[in-house]
């Protein structure tokens, strides 16, 4: 069974808006290491449709980019995408499946089939999933930044707090640290 690891951009107060972290080489090598290092992707409706509005065409060239953004874009491209969505059930770009009905059971069963792990990369989703037990391993980068808005990391809160285990923190160049957690059990 692999490991589920949610892992995302997030400022010093909680937000989680795409917007809001540091783009550069450095972030996106991160990401790309993430994402190599996974045998799947995992996200929500919503972050798939912002995801696929973007990346497939970077992939293919027709957006300018530098080479760490195309790189990470061209992996993203034959990357296995798993989304959950209760309201759409087709999901045309390369690699991509639909989880559906129970979630609980669909990324269970996903974890199962997946033994290099997933990398969960959708905040309101992490949420229904740690709220479900399913989650294994964190892996932030935080922003030297204060943003005084949202969308936030676990905005609707949980049933109970997470104890975690530290892995390892790296500072970046830009002022990010990327920090590694696994869920004490």
């Amino acid at each position: 069974m692999g490991l589920l690891t949610f892992s995302i951009n997030v400022t010093l107060d909680g937000c989680i808006d795409h917007q809001e972290g540091i783009a550069d080489d450095e972030t996106h090598a991160f990401f790309t290491r993430l994402m190599d290092e996974r045998g799947a992707m995992l996200w929500g409706r919503v972050t798939y449709e912002m995801m696929e509005s973007f990346w497939p065409a970077v992939a293919r060239g027709e957006v300018q980019a530098p080479p760490a953004i195309r790189d990470w874009a061209v992996k993203l491209e034959a990357k296995p995408k798993y989304v959950v969505s209760s309201t759409r059930h087709d999901f045309p770009w390369t690699n991509s499946h639909h989880i559906g009905g129970d979630l609980r059971a669909g990324v269970q069963q996903l974890k199962d089939a997946t033994p290099d792990g997933v990398l969960l990369g959708s905040g309101k989703l992490a949420a229904e999933l740690d709220r479900l037990d399913l989650i294994d391993e964190y892996q932030f980068l935080v922003h030297p930044r204060i943003t005084g808005h949202g969308p936030t990391l676990y905005e609707g809160g949980l049933p109970g707090s997470r104890r975690l285990e530290l892995i390892s923190s790296k500072p970046l160049r830009s002022g990010a640290v990327a920090v590694h957690y696994r869920r004490a059990r």
